[in-house]
């Protein structure tokens, strides 16, 4: 469920027409929905009582300081996977108590930060990155709370640029050699294991990974606590989907979810921690263009849009596909016309739909992109020197600009010339 509806034949979100928000700030723009993100993060919530639990919004799915301020308001944790996304996450004012580590690389600058600012837990992938924070910690006289990522060997079912939980991909510690390296751990000067973690993929619309994955970690879990580590949360991850069509998809709910999670580890005693994303801020957002030109080719019309892969890559990188609605509402009778809906950047690739059926669009028409604000905004790039697109936030009948669009004064700015030129 969203908050983005027709009133009187107009888009809006939640009280404010979307053709108010194209005056104001021009386009494309991004725009969220207070409300549907409010509404998303307490459906987990509510999910997993009353199981000990902490959601910790997966930043890399929208980070802009608005959006987590938001849900930093209502208690949630965060999960960040760089240095950037962590100071995201405390300028947004969320503790470090509430705060996850996650990511294959962290460096040692990193670790340094979290350790310094605050951190419930770094989820470790590697032994090497394990010798390292050891060694940092020991450098500023602190413990680090960990847990080992584990690598189930499951397969998410999910695309293949976003499945993390198979033997091929980069993610985790085999979980055969888990028991190994929770020793290696616990040896280790600096580092307090106190968690296991596991996250297999992300967009899964079937429950049956997550429940073979999860079996495998209260499995581990005892064994753990048998070889004398105290294991006292589980992180589980995100990745949970949701429909980008209005069809008849329809993934998993979030109380389905936190069934299972009960189902198969609530015996444990351990407050569960998940991360999810997508779920959270996915159909929180729009993504608003006009229409440039209808172009008339060969065999097809084309919809040239004033957005482009560069706003919204998730089409061209993942052959993605985003429901696309008219801004004005179109008579209930009409009859849809099959449209390539393209951006103006220079690639064949800048495609967003191919004989996607649409009402009749004409030049200045707007339309929107429907389930953009996960990988959208965070996504975006200024490639053939496109300003980054504004993005807006509304609540109820208000809205602001929580990110302005550039100028170009401001993107040439920061290049520079050497003095030899």
């Amino acid at each position: 469920m969203d908050h983005f509806l027709y009133r009187d034949g107009i888009l809006h979100a939640e009280d404010v027409a979307i053709p108010d928000i194209a005056a104001a700030v021009g386009t494309p723009f991004y725009v969220y929905s207070t409300a549907t993100l409010e509404r998303h993060y307490r459906l987990f919530t509510e999910a997993l009582s009353p199981l000990p639990h902490l959601v910790c919004f997966a930043v890399k799915s929208n980070s802009n300081l608005a959006v987590l301020k938001v849900l930093a308001d209502l208690g949630a944790g965060m999960d960040v996977v760089s240095g950037g996304e962590y100071l995201r996450a405390k300028a947004a004012g969320v503790p470090g108590g509430r705060i996850v580590f996650s990511g294959v690389g962290k460096t040692r600058e990193e670790m340094r930060l979290a350790l310094q600012g605050g951190i419930r837990q770094f989820n470790v992938e590697s032994e090497p990155e394990l010798l390292a924070l050891s060694e940092v910690a020991l450098a500023l006289d602190a413990v680090a709370p960990i847990a080992m990522r584990v690598n189930p060997d499951v397969d998410a079912k999910t695309h293949e640029k976003i499945a993390t939980g198979r033997k091929e991909n980069k993610f985790g510690i085999p979980i055969a050699r888990a028991r190994e390296v929770y020793a290696l751990a616990a040896r280790l000067p600096g580092i307090e294991v106190c968690a296991v973690d596991v996250h297999i993929g992300s967009q899964l619309t079937d429950l049956e990974p997550f429940e073979q994955a999860y079996l495998k970690v209260a499995d581990l879990t005892r064994a753990l606590r048998a070889d004398g580590h105290a294991i006292r949360r589980l992180d589980l991850g995100g990745g949970l989907g949701i429909p980008y069509t209005r069809s008849n998809e329809a993934p998993p709910l979030p109380a389905d979810y936190g069934a299972l999670i009960k189902r198969t580890v609530g015996d444990l005693g351990c407050e569960i921690e998940i991360e999810p994303g997508r779920l959270i801020s996915g159909n929180a957002g729009l993504l608003v263009a006009a229409t440039i030109y209808v172009k008339q080719g060969e065999d097809r019309d084309f919809l040239i849009l004033d957005a482009a892969m560069n706003d919204l890559v998730r089409p061209s990188m993942y052959g993605a596909h985003h429901d696309i609605v008219p801004v004005i509402e179109p008579a209930a009778a009409t009859e849809g016309h099959p449209y390539d809906v393209v951006g103006p950047v220079c690639e064949t690739g800048d495609t967003f739909a191919r004989a996607r059926p649409l009402p009749p669009v004409a030049a200045g028409d707007l339309i929107a992109f429907r389930s953009a604000g996960a990988y959208g905004a965070v996504m975006a790039s200024e490639y053939n020197t496109r300003p980054l697109v504004p993005e807006v936030l509304v609540k109820g009948d208000h809205f602001a600009v929580i990110r302005a669009r550039p100028t170009f004064d401001e993107i040439l700015n920061r290049d520079s010339i050497p003095v030899w030129l």
